[in-house]
């Protein structure tokens, strides 16, 4: 098969023949139709993000296709079945603490990197070997809806910290980093999880403004001037009431400042969720008030993706209507093309853009 392969941290990926994957018990093999190419691959590729890869590696992180064959342990997926499949791969052994890999993009400390010299290669290619329980059907779909669909990867993550954050209906949220990726899926997603009110900030005033457009009035918006104190006024003055969690998305090169402003805007008995970067490029990391969390009952957890059922619950959401796949303009390039795909995926960074691979 044909597969794009990372060679060394640096160098551009290089198109060719490698061996099948061959199915292993508790796995399933997969023809990949269409895969993400995140704005940021470029930063992994080169090295300049850090990300513990064991090269030479096919990389991708998670792909949209179809089953191709089945291990024995699989009872319900059936050969042509369109699926979602999740990059997150957990150990087996410790169902309490599993070490985490995402496969053909990073991993989690040792027993990540012991993980994924076996679930290793990614999505960047004709066919990939995927655990069993990371496999998710969606249901028959056209085969040109398939780049679409590869949206599923991005709402994911953020729904991994609303659903650890224990996001309720009716209540209001503040999605930190907002004009992002990540944090604009968050929005949506909040809002499709009965969110009463959703707080966006984000320091680009432009798509902040679009960000109100496409999601309507239960969103408000604040653009984060710098002003750590003035900032934060802002955020408790736009919002309805109390802010009951926090989702902080921002990235590796945003200050800890900004992440503190929108976490201390959080009610008394409030939750907060940590999903980004600050820190990981070697800046300063969050530091907290400590009689404040104690004093008013902070609840405050990182997140590191979503659990294993929430891919099935999130197509769920896509099914019944409440949450939409049709709001970004997705350009698709042959698998040949994956370096242009990664130039594009870079140069077309933003919220409502998607670049995506057609194996």
């Amino acid at each position: 098969m044909k597969a794009a392969v990372l060679k060394a941290f640096g160098s551009p990926l290089v198109v060719e023949t490698v061996p099948d994957p061959v199915l292993g018990s508790g796995e399933v093999l997969i023809d990949v139709v269409a895969t993400r190419v995140l704005s940021y691959a470029g930063e992994v590729f080169s090295g300049q993000r850090k990300y513990q890869l064991d090269l030479p590696v096919v990389p991708g992180p998670g792909a949209i296709g179809r089953v191709r064959e089945i291990g024995p342990d699989a009872t319900r997926l059936v050969p042509g079945d369109w699926v979602f499949c999740d990059p997150t791969v957990r150990s087996r052994d410790d169902a309490r603490s599993p070490d985490i890999t995402l496969q053909g993009w990073s991993a989690g400390g040792e027993g990540g990197l012991r993980l994924q010299k076996y679930f290793r290669d990614g999505s960047f290619a004709e066919r990939m070997r995927v655990p069993t329980e990371n496999v998710t059907r969606i249901g028959a779909i056209d085969a040109a809806d398939a780049p679409m669909w590869c949206g599923l990867g991005t709402l994911l993550v953020p729904y991994g910290g609303l659903l650890a954050v224990d996001l309720k209906a009716g209540e209001t949220v503040l999605v930190n980093g907002a004009t992002g990726t990540f944090g604009s899926a968050g929005v949506a997603v909040a809002l499709a999880m009965g969110a009463a009110c959703v707080v966006a900030t984000g320091r680009n005033a432009t798509v902040l403004a679009e960000v109100a457009r496409r999601f309507g009035p239960r969103v408000r918006t604040v653009q984060m001037l710098g002003d750590e104190e003035g900032d934060r006024q802002q955020i408790l003055q736009v919002a309805p009431g109390p802010i009951d969690c926090v989702l902080d998305l921002l990235p590796p090169m945003a200050s800890p400042a900004q992440v503190r402003t929108a976490v201390l805007a959080v009610r008394p008995y409030g939750r907060v969720v940590l999903m980004g970067g600050v820190g990981m490029a070697g800046g300063a990391g969050l530091e907290l008030p400590y009689s404040w969390m104690m004093r008013d009952c902070i609840t405050v957890r990182g997140q590191w993706m979503y659990p294993r059922d929430a891919a099935a619950r999130m197509v769920g959401l896509i099914r019944a209507g409440l949450l939409s796949l049709d709001t970004r303009e997705v350009t698709t390039f042959s698998l040949d093309a994956v370096n242009d795909a990664v130039a594009h995926a870079a140069a077309h960074a933003g919220p409502f853009t998607m670049t995506v691979l057609r194996p």
